[in-house]
C-alpha cells in the first residue's frame, strides 16, 4: 500500500540507533497519515464528507465546484451557520467534532458526520468561513498535520467554503492510481452526490466542472424543493417521473411472515415507515442496469445489500429483463440502527431486518399486482409435450444423437468387444462354417491386455462390413513352424439339434455365455499352436519398456492440466482451464484429426485432444469481426428529438461522440444551452427489421461512464450482429475438408474471446490426454 511505503521513509520510524525489531510507539504524524488514508479512500468520499458537513450546518444552498473532474481541485461552498472563531483550532484536528460529547450519543446520532476525522483526513485544504454572529469572514490555512498555520480576514457572507487541492498528493501510489482512473472516480462521485440531491429536500445543490481553461459546465442542479419527487425530476428529467410509482406500505402477509421465519405475535408494530418511488413493472420503463437505485435509512444514503437484492428479485417477477429505478427512505427508531460500521458509513446494521424485508416484499407485490401488472406479459407458455408434436431442430443444437449413430465416448472408452465373427453371421449354419476361421483371431483378442483396442477395432470393422472374412482381419500373425501345428478333426452327426460348446475365452468379450443351437452336422478343426517362450527374453522387454517410460517422464512432467468434464455444470471450470492453458498462438499449432458427427472438429495439440464446435466457433469469429469493423448507417430524423439527458449523461455523450457515430447515432450539440437540452438526436441507426432509440443511447452512456473511450455496442446491436453472424456461419451437418477445418481453428487465435459463441454456447472442450491414457 502507498501508506506503508510513505511510513517506511519517515525518519522518525527508522532511526539508525534502534534495532529493526524493537517495539515502539508510532509518531503522531504517521498515525495521522495512516488513519487519514483509511477514512478518505476516493473522490466520492471526499465530496461526500464535505457535503455532509454543509447539510449538518443547516445550509439551504450548497455549491460543489471541480477542476479537471476533481483531480486538481474540489471546492464546496454553503450558506450554513459557519464556524465560530473558538472552533478554528480544532476544525481539522483528529477526533474533534461538535456533534458528539461521548459514546452514548452515538445511539441517537442524527447528523451525517460525527467522528470528527473527515476534515482532518483532508489535510491539504483551506477554509473560508463566516459565522452567523460575525461581521466579516476569515480565511484559514492548515498544514499537513491539521494545525492552523494562517488566519486572515476575508470578505464572505454567512457560511463556509472548503477548498481541497491535489487530493491524495501526500500518498504517491494512491495519487497515481487516482489520476489514472479519474473518469471512473468522477462518475462514482456523481452517483453519490445524486443520492444527497434526492434526499435533501429544501436544499439547493449544484455541481459544476471545469476542464483546462474551458467553460465551466453544470453537472447537477436541484431547485431546493420540499419534495423528493421534484428532486428526482430535477436530476433525471421529467421522462423518469412518468414511469414512477409512489411506494405504498402494507403489513406483511402470513405467507411472507412464514417465509422469513417470523412470529406474528412478537412483531413490533409500526417500527418501519417506508416512503419513496419505484419504477412501474411494464417492460420498457425499467432500466438495463442498476445505475439509478438509491436507498436511505433515516435520510442517510446507504447500501443495504439484502434490501437491494429483494427489490430487484420482486421486480423481475414482472419485468424479467430490466431493473427498477428505486429511491426509498426507511425511517426507523435511531436505537435500532448502528451507523458506525465502516469509514464511509454506507454499511449499516439494522435490528429486525427480516421484518423490513417482509414488509418490502409484501408491499411491492401488492403494488404491482394491484396495478396494470395483474397479467405478466413476460409469461411464456410451456411447450406442448404431445406425442404428435413435430420435432423442431434448432440450428444452434451442438450435438445430434441418433439411434444408429455412434456416440463420441466410443472413440475413447473400451468399446463393447463383440466377437468379430458374430457380427458377420447371418444364420447359425454360417456360424458353424466360419468358426474354424475365427478361432485364432478370437483368441488373439484375449491373449494380452495390450491388444484389446486392436481387437475392438477389428470387431467394429467386421460390424461395418459383414462380408469381410475374419481371417482377412488378422494382422501380423506370429511366425509359427508348420511342423508344430497339429490338426485334429472330430465329427458329430445327428438328426437332432445339438448344442455347440463355446470356448469361454473365445467369446468372453461379447458377454455371451449361452450355447448356439444348430440343426446341421458339426465338423470342427482344432489347431494346436506351439509358441516359443523365454522368461529371460520377456524380462528384458519389460525392463526396456520401464526405462523408456522413465526417460519420457524425465523429459516432460505429466499432469492433468484439464480436469473439467464435458458437462453444462462445469462450463465455467472448463473455460477457466482453457484460458489458462491455451494461448492464441497455440491454435496455429493444432493438428486436425478429423470431423466428428458432421459438427465437431477433433484437433490434437501435443498429447491433448480437443473437440471444437464448428458452428459456434465460426459464429464467434464472424461476430467479433462485425463488432470491430461495422459502422452502422444512420437514418435522418425529420425533426431533431430532445433526449432530456442528465448533465452527467450529456457530458459522457459529448466526450465519446465518435463511438456514438460508429454505432449510427448523430446528434446536434449546443453547449451553450441549459442542462438537459444541450443534446438533440438527429439520426438513428437502421438495419432491416431492427430499430433503435433513446434506450440504446442510455445504455451506451452507462457503459462509457465505466469505461470512457473504449469502443462498445448497445446490447441490441450486439444481438443484431449475433443474428447476422449465426446466419453466415458454417452449420452443423456440413462436411468440411482439412483446409476448411484448419481455417476455423486458426480463426480462434485471432479473436479476443474464443471460448463461447455470442449466444453463450461453448466453442471448445478438452477431450483426453494421450499420455495419461497410455499410462493407464
Amino acid at each position: 500500500m502507498s501508506i506503508d511505503s510513505h511510513v517506511l521513509r519517515s525518519p522518525e520510524l527508522q532511526g539508525p540507533s534502534e534495532p529493526a525489531g524493537a517495539i515502539r510507539a508510532i509518531d503522531k504524524h504517521s498515525v495521522h497519515q495512516i488513519c487519514s488514508g483509511q477514512v478518505v479512500l476516493t473522490l466520492a468520499t471526499a465530496v461526500k464528507e464535505l457535503v455532509e458537513n454543509s447539510i449538518d450546518a443547516g445550509a439551504t444552498n450548497i455549491d460543489v465546484k471541480l477542476k479537471e473532474s476533481g483531480a486538481e481541485q474540489v471546492e464546496v461552498a454553503d450558506n450554513g451557520k459557519g464556524v465560530e472563531e473558538a472552533n478554528f483550532e480544532g476544525l481539522t484536528l483528529k477526533h474533534h467534532t461538535s456533534k458528539l460529547r461521548d459514546f452514548s450519543d452515538l445511539i441517537h446520532v442524527e447528523t451525517f458526520g460525527f467522528r470528527g476525522e473527515a476534515l482532518s483526513s483532508l489535510c491539504a485544504l483551506s477554509v473560508i468561513t463566516c459565522h452567523e454572529s460575525s461581521q466579516v469572514g476569515t480565511k484559514l490555512v492548515f498544514d499537513h498535520k491539521g494545525h492552523l498555520v494562517q488566519k486572515t480576514p476575508h470578505p464572505r457572507q454567512q457560511g463556509t467554503t472548503v477548498s481541497l487541492q491535489q487530493l491524495f498528493s501526500t500518498l504517491p501510489v494512491r495519487h497515481k492510481e487516482f489520476q489514472r482512473n479519474i473518469k471512473k472516480e468522477y462518475a462514482k462521485m456523481i452517483h453519490v452526490l445524486q443520492s444527497y440531491c434526492i434526499i435533501s429536500t429544501g436544499v439547493r445543490i449544484t455541481c459544476s466542472n471545469q476542464n483546462g481553461q474551458g467553460k465551466r459546465s453544470t453537472v447537477l442542479s436541484t431547485s431546493g424543493s420540499q419534495s423528493m419527487r421534484d428532486n428526482i425530476g430535477a436530476i433525471f428529467g421529467p421522462k423518469q417521473l412518468q414511469s414512477l410509482l409512489p411506494f405504498q406500505q402494507v403489513s406483511p402477509t402470513e405467507n411472507v411472515i412464514e417465509e422469513y421465519g417470523l412470529k406474528d405475535a412478537d412483531l413490533p408494530k409500526q417500527l418501519f415507515s417506508i416512503t419513496g418511488f419505484v419504477s412501474q413493472g411494464d417492460h420498457g420503463v425499467g432500466r438495463s442496469t442498476t445505475d439509478r437505485q438509491f436507498y436511505f435509512i433515516n435520510n442517510r444514503p446507504c447500501d443495504p445489500l439484502k434490501v437491494t437484492k429483494l427489490v430487484n428479485e420482486v421486480y423481475h417477477m414482472y419485468n424479467r429483463h430490466q431493473y427498477p429505478f428505486v429511491a426509498l427512505n426507511i425511517a426507523v427508531a435511531s436505537e435500532c440502527v448502528d451507523v458506525n460500521v465502516t469509514p464511509d458509513k454506507r454499511q449499516i446494521f439494522l435490528q429486525e431486518e427480516k421484518l423490513l424485508l417482509a414488509i418490502l416484499k409484501t408491499s411491492l407485490i401488492a403494488m404491482y399486482e394491484g396495478g396494470v401488472n395483474k397479467i405478466s406479459l413476460n409469461y411464456t407458455p410451456p411447450p406442448s409435450t404431445s406425442k404428435n408434436t413435430p420435432l423442431h431442430v434448432d440450428p444452434h443444437i451442438s450435438i445430434i444423437r441418433g439411434t444408429t449413430q455412434k456416440t463420441l465416448q466410443s472413440f475413447f472408452k473400451d468399446p463393447v468387444k463383440t466377437s468379430s465373427c458374430n457380427s458377420s453371421l447371418k444364420s447359425p449354419l454360417k456360424y458353424t462354417r466360419q468358426l474354424d476361421k475365427c478361432s485364432y483371431q478370437a483368441m488373439s483378442c484375449e491373449d494380452t491386455d495390450s491388444q484389446k483396442d486392436s481387437a475392438g477395432s477389428s470387431c467394429n470393422i467386421a460390424e461395418a462390413k459383414p462380408d469381410i472374412q475374419c481371417s482377412d482381419l488378422e494382422s501380423s500373425p506370429p511366425k509359427v513352424d508348420s511342423t508344430s501345428v497339429n490338426n485334429e478333426t472330430f465329427k458329430e452327426t445327428s438328426g437332432n439339434s445339438h448344442a455347440v460348446p463355446e470356448d469361454p475365452d473365445t467369446f468372453s468379450n461379447a458377454g455371451e455365455k449361452q450355447s448356439s443351437t444348430v440343426d446341421a452336422p458339426v465338423s470342427l478343426q482344432r489347431r494346436t499352436v506351439h509358441l516359443q517362450f523365454s522368461l529371460a527374453e520377456l524380462g528384458k522387454k519389460m525392463r526396456r519398456l520401464q526405462d523408456q517410460q522413465k526417460q519420457r517422464a524425465g523429459e516432460e512432467l505429466l499432469y492433468r492440466r484439464f480436469r473439467a468434464k464435458i458437462n453444462p455444470g462445469e462450463n465455467h471450470s472448463a473455460e477457466e482451464e482453457l484460458k489458462k492453458e491455451i494461448s492464441k498462438e497455440m491454435f496455429k499449432e493444432m493438428e486436425i484429426i478429423g470431423q466428428f458427427n458432421l459438427g465437431f472438429i477433433i484437433t490434437k495439440l501435443k498429447s491433448d485432444l480437443f473437440m471444437i464446435d464448428q458452428h459456434a466457433t465460426d459464429e464467434k469469429y464472424n461476430f467479433e469481426m462485425l463488432q470491430q469493423h461495422t459502422i452502422l448507417q444512420g437514418q435522418k430524423l425529420i425533426v431533431p428529438q430532445k433526449l432530456h439527458l442528465t448533465a452527467v449523461s450529456e457530458n459522457v455523450l459529448i466526450e465519446n461522440i465518435e463511438i456514438f457515430r460508429n454505432n449510427g447515432f448523430e446528434f446536434l450539440i449546443d453547449e451553450d444551452a441549459q442542462v438537459m437540452e444541450r443534446v438533440k438526436l438527429v439520426s438513428l441507426p437502421t438495419s432491416k427489421n431492427w430499430t433503435f432509440g433513446p434506450s440504446d443511447i442510455e445504455e451506451l452512456i452507462f457503459m462509457l461512464s465505466d469505461s470512457p473511450g473504449v469502443m462498445c455496442r448497445p446490447s441490441r446491436v450486439r444481438q443484431m450482429f449475433a443474428s447476422r453472424a449465426c446466419r453466415k456461419s458454417v452449420m452443423i451437418g456440413t462436411a468440411l475438408n482439412v483446409n476448411e477445418m484448419k481455417k476455423l481453428v486458426v480463426h480462434m487465435g485471432e479473436i479476443e474471446h474464443p471460448w463461447n459463441c455470442p449466444h453463450g454456447r461453448p466453442t471448445m472442450r478438452h477431450l483426453a490426454n494421450l499420455d495419461v491414457i497410455s499410462q493407464d
